[in-house]
């Protein structure tokens, strides 16, 4: 359902405090699935074995797709990574929110921005049904503890704050010191010993195996392989480092290696699940927040993290469920982050009308061989290089670097057959379309937000 953004922002604040009122009075019902959301960061289409990596194996990560269903058809919402986050967490186009235009959320943001706090999230919702919320790993939506993900639907946080870290030390790193909030513990910096990405594992199992009256949903979310470019061996290595960002750094061989950690990572959960007897009846998705970057492979897609090419934004999608979904199954349906809210709370039982208003549609159907895949129109913008893109059926509408270009997917999914000069009519009809929905957006940049919209969120992040 589209919506505009007068009637979007007018209805928020009513279902969001519908959402709220909710929890405190939604008992627990018999059967619902827990819920493991998986993402990884940074990872391009083909840096899993069973997307067609060259030299990455993945086998714990490739099964959750072959006990279940791949989707080759999966997006994320962004071509960076905290607008990726914004629209998971809300369900919406995250450029409905002041946070999801900061591409991406920086030191430079405005002070004490957030998602607005009155907003239904996927973990609200889900808390909302009865269950017990967890974000484990990175958020990147906020400073605690007003924007902390304890305030916005989880019920506990263990993780990483901003949107990188070095693996060892824990913290992002700049002129060689240690920066930011880092590593925290609900609303609590902390200090552990040990690589992030194991850390991160370490939690999600105990999690997994924690005894509860309460379905779980347990997101967990990676920070690899996002740089700095350090394995399980590079300890000694940290210390050294002047910046996070480290450019000279990384090679093939040491990319391989963080994604393979995460893979054994995801083995320890798949095992945990299996151990507790938790697996029949467990949900477990995996995906990325956004294309590949310097290391990574995205092929048979052009383009990479940043960009609206395919590579930028196709991403591995897979799900496993094997209470209602049939191993080795595929789709060819199209799905992006911001579909995660209202999908996953239909498999909970959940009523999506009643829990708010979204971007993202249920396709809680398709996933599950009930329904033939929804058609449907997707909609992407980037302020560096003044990117735009519309997918609409198969058919993409792409503007980069000032020029715009026409391709068909279905035929030619590495965009190199260009029929802007040769269909000018389906040209035209998708600017003007795109043109339609990015009205109903806010526009860049922060200071040109109209006086209303400025008041509207003034007390809302």
């Amino acid at each position: 359902m589209q919506v505009d953004r007068r009637s979007f922002m007018g209805g928020a604040g009513a279902l969001g405090a519908l959402a709220v009122a909710g929890e405190a009075t939604a008992a627990p019902r018999a059967g619902r699935p827990n819920i493991l959301f998986i993402m990884a960061d940074d990872l391009g289409y083909a840096d899993l074995s069973c997307t067609g990596s060259h030299h990455i194996r993945t086998p714990a990560i490739d099964s959750i797709g072959a006990q279940g269903i791949m989707l080759r058809q999966g997006y994320a919402n962004s071509s960076i990574c905290s607008p990726t986050r914004t629209a998971l967490l809300t369900g919406c186009y995250q450029y409905r929110f002041p946070i999801g235009i900061e591409e991406p959320l920086g030191p430079a943001a405005p002070a004490g921005i957030g998602v607005p706090l009155d907003r239904p999230t996927i973990a609200s919702v889900l808390r909302t049904q009865g269950y017990r919320t967890k974000l484990v790993g990175k958020w990147h939506l906020g400073e605690p503890p007003k924007h902390s993900p304890l305030h916005h639907g989880y019920d506990e946080f263990f993780g990483i704050v901003e949107g990188a870290a070095d693996y060892f030390r824990h913290h992002m790193v700049m002129g060689g010191k240690d920066v930011g909030i880092g590593l925290a513990q609900g609303d609590t910096p902390i200090e552990r010993n040990g690589y992030l990405t194991d850390l991160f594992g370490d939690e999600a199992v105990k999690t997994i195996e924690a005894e509860s009256d309460k379905p779980f949903f347990l997101s967990l979310h990676f920070n690899a392989p996002h740089w700095p470019w350090e394995g399980r061996e590079d300890a000694a290595v940290a210390p050294t480092l002047g910046a996070s960002f480290h450019y000279n750094g990384g090679s093939l061989a040491k990319y391989r290696e963080m994604v393979e950690a995460m893979d054994q990572n995801v083995a320890k959960l798949l095992a945990a699940l299996d151990r507790s007897g938790k697996a029949d009846n467990t949900i477990v998705i995996f995906t990325s927040d956004n294309g590949g970057e310097r290391f990574s492979e995205t092929w048979p897609f052009t383009g990479v993290k940043g960009e609206l090419l395919e590579g930028g934004i196709r991403v591995p999608l897979m799900l496993r469920w094997p209470a209602a979904i049939a191993a080795g199954s595929q789709s060819d349906q199209v799905m992006i982050s911001m579909d995660f809210l209202p999908t996953l709370l239909a498999m909970a039982g959940g009523d999506v009308a009643k829990a708010g208003t979204f971007d993202g549609v249920d396709l809680s159907a398709q996933l599950k061989g009930q329904a033939s895949p929804l058609t449907r129109s997707l909609y992407w913008r980037y302020k560096g290089n003044g990117q735009a893109a519309l997918r609409a059926g198969d058919w993409k509408y792409l503007k980069l670097g000032g020029k715009e270009h026409l391709f068909d997917l279905a035929a030619d999914e590495r965009e190199r057959a260009d029929h802007a000069s040769d269909d000018p009519a389906r040209l035209q009809a998708m600017r003007l379309q795109w043109d339609a929905w990015n009205a109903q957006m806010l526009p860049y940049p922060l200071g040109s937000f109209s006086e209303d919209v400025r008041d509207h969120y003034a007390d809302r992040y």
